[in-house]
């Protein structure tokens, strides 16, 4: 919705008297044309609130009902048509918007921003002049161009930085703060960078320090883009430089922008100027219990006679909540009366759970409660229903409440995990119009009065008990009545199309395959806005990321599985992964825990817990000369050793599901073993992950 279209609400809003198109085409100086169009898009928005629309009389009068004010409360709230600002904040914020541009700005441009008229801002003018003034900044005036500000853009920075309200706390940011945000982009983008580095570098900001440099960044990104830069400086050197310089290396690959020495020093010295917490570990075994998971979804697999090895999802959820159970007391769970109904329909799944309770009690350490086996079994029952629904074609309507994000983040959900058909997405009061046949079921976040289609509700977020009322509904549906087939045409997907042409390009060019389909997966993932590699490698690396040919080395000749422990990490301790005393922890750890860390007949992939000496992600791999055991007699001897170091629970856990599903063909483990170089190695790597990621 644009600015004249809100004015032209304002107008409506206003006034008693009676309002043409002729005179909103005058007051506006547009076409009685263009003014319909708006007063359509106006209408849209009343009816999607359920209010009445506007009609229009003869000679192009326009009737409002007695509702039609309500219709401000549902535009953007960035928007300042409905909130009367304040002197103090039209200061601030024309302010922001001229120290934040690169050009001329005129005086109209900032009246539209704001939503006053322009003598408003030209009564404002000597006090906003005043303010910026006070920060050593200077504004120009020119006839016939604007205003612009003048000064060193350190100042300009810092300047915009302290209209900012870091109170992470309050749930909504004030006018002023709301505004500079918008002006800032990039957010998600700047978050993960800072979160992972805060990692490798060991250095926890406080919740309001963290808001500082997301708004610093995007500040400094924003003015980047526009040619702006950090003058030259004399920061002094400080223990946040590695820090600064790092983030800053990250944000210019992905935000696409050039970063100078000067940057660097300026950012440095905002990080040593903040305040810091030591970070608390939820739990230093995690890396431990997601082997453990793994084991677990194998077992559970082997029992149900259902592969559930390749769901993601299952594998971090389940991991996560293990984490819980291994905790040193039971965790108190609410009622749920869906846990009992789906266990009254699942037993063979609740049977297999507890077939492995000896498995979780020995590394909680405790016996488990019932209840706590319920909860996994219900994470299983949703691994199966994703499992299930994935290969059923039904038609179905999302209806949400919380607008278009709302809905588009409940898509991507669905389609992530159903093949539905999505025939439409509508707004909750749109439901009761609704011709029955128009598709099988709605998935909705809100109950939909007078509806004559089934429907499930669930939330934007899809849980897992989510994914289990969808499916209840699917089975309930296909049991009740009969439906049309529906097998109709097959969408083509990203996945689909790379699957299609890889093995004609490494039939056709394999000395060329690896780096001619990791061009083709960028274009086509761009082709279908599907970008799954732009952050993988700082935010969720594959684990050819992390086994490049340089952390590759064969024909390791290793004593015994000390010796090869010792020899996988001694590469990541060289290049700064890791400390001396994470290697000598990785040993402890086997030597008290036993050989849980092999994976599979002859792969093994020590590691420790975490804040034991690593300092940033990463693997390395070594091939033995001669395998060696590590005492788990069925999967011995050893051959390949794999160095994990992981700095959180999360970072590292794509790259390990991978590896862990990429074990399971015999043909990868073949081809290691036969390469002849680690170039080689690497490339067959990055092959076989493809095969299990796509």
């Amino acid at each position: 919705m644009n600015n004249r279209t809100i004015s032209i609400i304002q107008e409506l809003c206003k006034t008693e008297k009676e309002v043409s198109i002729a005179d909103l085409a005058g007051i506006f100086g547009v076409s009685q044309r263009t003014i319909r169009n708006d007063l359509n898009a106006i209408n849209d928005l009343l009816k999607e609130h359920n209010l009445e629309k506007t009609k229009l009389e003869k000679g192009g009068f326009i009737v409002r009902e007695n509702d039609f004010n309500q219709i401000l409360s549902f535009v953007l709230k960035q928007d300042f048509y409905d909130y009367k600002l304040s002197k103090e904040e039209r200061k601030k914020i024309a302010a922001a918007l001229l120290v934040n541009s690169s050009e001329y700005i005129t005086l109209s441009t900032i009246a539209d921003n704001l939503f006053v008229s322009r003598a408003t801002i030209i009564n404002d003018l000597d006090d906003i002049k005043a303010f910026i003034a006070k920060y050593g900044l200077n504004v120009l005036s020119h006839p016939n161009k604007g205003l612009r500000v003048e000064g060193e853009e350190s100042k300009k920075r810092l300047f915009l930085l302290r209209l900012v309200h870091f109170h992470p706390e309050e749930e909504e940011p004030d006018v002023v703060t709301r505004q500079i945000s918008l002006q800032a982009g990039n957010r998600i983008i700047l978050q993960k960078i800072i979160y992972e580095q805060e990692h490798v570098h060991k250095s926890f900001l406080t919740d309001a320090s963290f808001q500082k440099i997301l708004f610093y960044l995007g500040i400094m990104v924003n003015r980047n883009k526009q040619g702006e830069y950090m003058e030259a400086g004399n920061v002094a050197d400080n223990s946040k430089y590695r820090m600064a310089q790092d983030i800053l290396k990250y944000i210019s690959q992905y935000c696409h922008i050039n970063t100078t020495a000067d940057e660097v020093d300026f950012l440095s010295k905002l990080l040593s100027e903040a305040k810091y917490i030591r970070q608390k570990v939820a739990n230093r075994d995690a890396i431990k219990i997601q082997m453990i998971t793994r084991q677990l979804i194998e077992h559970i697999s082997e029992e149900l006679e259902i592969n559930l090895n390749g769901d993601y999802d299952f594998f971090e959820n389940l991991s996560n909540h293990l984490e819980s159970v291994f905790s040193a007391a039971p965790v108190s769970y609410p009622e749920n009366p869906l846990i009992e109904e789906v266990l009254e329909e699942n037993p063979e799944v609740l049977e297999a759970v507890k077939k492995e309770t000896t498995l979780i009690c020995q590394y909680a350490g405790r016996d488990v409660t019932e209840m706590e086996l319920f909860y996994i079994a219900v994470h299983v029952c949703a691994a199966l229903e994703r499992k299930k629904n994935k290969e059923i074609a039904f038609h179905v309507i999302v209806a949400c409440h919380g607008g278009i994000g709302t809905s588009q983040l409940l898509l991507e959900r669905l389609k992530k995990h159903f093949n539905f058909q999505i025939v439409d997405i509508i707004s909750s009061h749109e439901a009761k119009n609704l011709n029955p046949d128009k598709a099988d079921f709605i998935i909705t976040t809100v109950p939909l009065k007078g509806c004559q289609l089934d429907y499930v509700i669930v939330s934007p977020l899809l849980s897992d008990e989510d994914y289990i009322r969808v499916g209840n509904k699917i089975d309930t549906l296909r049991n009740s009545r009969n439906l049309p087939s529906r097998i109709g045409e097959k969408r083509l997907t990203a996945k689909g199309l790379i699957e299609k042409i890889r093995p004609e390009v490494y039939r056709s060019v394999p000395e060329q395959a690896p780096e001619l389909m990791r061009q083709l997966r960028k274009i086509i993932r761009d082709y279908f806005k599907q970008p799954i590699e732009a952050d993988a490698e700082i935010f969720s690396p594959y684990l050819h990321h992390l086994l490049p040919a340089g952390h590759i080395q064969l024909d390791v000749e290793c004593g015994d599985w000390k010796d090869a422990v010792r020899k996988s990490a001694i590469h990541l301790f060289e290049l700064g992964y890791i400390e001396e005393r994470y290697i000598n922890a990785m040993i402890d750890n086997i030597s008290e825990n036993g050989p849980y860390i092999v994976l599979s007949k002859g792969f093994a992939v020590p590691h420790e817990g975490l804040e034991q000496g690593s300092i940033k992600v990463g693997m390395n791999l070594i091939r033995l000369k001669t395998p060696v055991p590590f005492g788990e007699e069925e999967l011995d001897p050893v051959e390949f050793v794999c160095c994990l170091s992981a700095v959180d629970h999360k970072t590292h856990l794509k790259a390990f599901f991978n590896l862990v599903n990429m074990l399971k063909n015999e043909d990868f483990k073949r081809q290691l073993h036969e390469c002849k170089t680690p170039e080689e190695a690497a490339t067959i790597i990055e092959k076989y992950e493809y095969e299990v990621a796509e």
